[in-house]
This record gives structure tokens, C-alpha cells and sequence, in this order.
């Protein structure tokens, strides 16, 4: 047995040993001549387990990603707060000031989630 002759025709059975990631696990010998018929049931079966597959939508990633950066250079940019605080305009500069405690409210939001992802990426 252990001297690996070349003459030696022996087939063995292929050992297939599945597992679901948490703890049922199952396993089966499959004979050489089997082998082929078992290739072809195991394939049907995940092929029709990848049924509920979604085939990726890359335009919508793509119109996400664009959606994001679009944001994150709105919080980049600075509102200027002009025009007068009586008379004609007021009411304008009125919005620019409640539009800019809106975007730092923004920035501060968007900087702790950064940190948080930080130390989650950390642990």
C-alpha cells in the first residue's frame, strides 16, 4: 500500500462533506462511477437554490454613489449668510441662517457615524 506502485489502478470514493455555516453539518462518500450523476444532481440543486438571486443593478449603484458624492460636497460648502437684517431681504437671510444651523447639524451627524465606523473598523 505504501510503496506507490504504478501499476496501481485502485479507484477510491470522493468524500463531499457540506455545511450550512453554523452547526448542521453533513457529509457522503460518492463512488467513481457515481460521480458524474452526482455532479449533475448537486448542480441542478444550486441552481435552483439561486433562484431568489437578484442579478445587480449597477445603473442604480452607480446613480447611489453619484447621489452621496452630490451630498458630501454640499456639506463641504460654505453658505454665506448676506443681505440685510432689516428691511427688504430680511426674510432671505432669515433661510440662509436657518439653512446653515441645518448643514452644521449635518456635519456634526456625518462626523460621529465617521468616528463610529472608525472604531467599529478598529475592534
Amino acid at each position: 500500500m505504501g510503496s506507490g506502485d504504478a501499476t496501481d489502478t485502485n479507484e477510491y470514493p470522493c468524500l463531499i462533506r457540506v455545511t450550512d455555516g453554523k452547526d448542521l453539518k453533513l457529509s457522503t462518500k460518492v463512488e467513481p462511477g457515481d460521480l458524474e450523476k452526482f455532479h449533475a444532481t448537486y448542480g441542478t440543486l444550486l441552481k435552483a437554490s439561486m433562484g431568489s438571486l437578484r442579478k445587480r443593478d449597477k445603473k442604480r449603484e452607480k446613480q447611489r454613489q453619484e447621489d452621496a458624492a452630490r451630498r458630501k460636497r454640499r456639506l463641504a460648502e460654505q453658505i454665506a449668510v448676506e443681505g440685510p437684517k432689516r428691511g427688504n431681504g430680511r426674510r432671505k437671510r432669515q433661510r440662509l441662517v436657518k439653512r446653515a444651523i441645518r448643514l452644521e447639524e449635518t456635519r456634526k451627524r456625518s462626523q460621529e457615524r465617521e468616528e463610529a465606523k472608525g472604531k467599529t473598523r478598529a475592534a
